[in-house]
């Protein structure tokens, strides 16, 4: 499109079409308002976030805190676990050590008495040889006390062992029984 200009005749000044609502001043103060709302706004949702996040900081860090008294805890419950366990142990070895010592001091007691059956008794068949007495030393474990007095009350007199030869029990009425001659026994059940 061309445009033909004269230079002679005045130029007419554009008028806008449209009028103005409001001057430049007023539309300049509006705007400053409207950011400086937003940046109230903005302002106060960083505040409120700040104060949130810090809270939860403060209860992580006493969340930690526990933790680690938890681990120190859990620490001290180890070792007296330990402490107990070692004690219980003690005392079954120091038990089980008196009880292999009666025991053997038993065999000991036995094997003599095997070997001199018939030097220690007289004619009559009842003994003449002073009688073994065996004392056990077995600790209470809930009292704590396990070291028990191994030896007799002097008031007590030692009482002879008395040998009594076990009778067979007596016949079953329920079963029949019959001797080989070769000495085996059997049984048969009655019907």
């Amino acid at each position: 499109m061309t445009t033909i200009s004269d230079p002679h005749v005045p130029s007419v000044a554009a008028e806008p079409m449209e009028p103005q609502l409001l001057g430049r001043d007023a539309s300049r103060s509006r705007l400053a308002v409207v950011v400086g709302v937003g940046l109230t706004l903005f302002a106060v949702l960083n505040a409120t976030a700040a104060i949130y996040l810090y809270r939860g900081i403060n209860d992580l860090r006493t969340v930690e805190g526990r933790l680690e008294e938890l681990g120190a805890f859990e620490q001290r419950i180890v070792a007296r676990l330990d402490t107990v366990n070692n004690g219980f142990q003690s005392r079954f070895e120091r038990l089980d050590s008196q009880l292999q010592g009666r025991f053997n001091e038993i065999n000991g007691n036995l094997a003599r008495l095997e070997q001199n059956p018939l030097s220690a008794r007289d004619d009559s068949g009842t003994s003449t040889a002073e009688p073994v007495v065996v004392t056990s030393t077995v600790g209470d474990a809930s009292s704590g006390n396990s070291d028990v007095a191994a030896e007799p009350a002097a008031a007590e007199t030692p009482r002879p062992i008395k040998r009594r030869s076990a009778a067979p029990p007596g016949p079953n009425p329920a079963y029949q029984r019959t001797e080989t001659p070769d000495g085996k026994v059997y049984y048969r059940k009655i019907n």
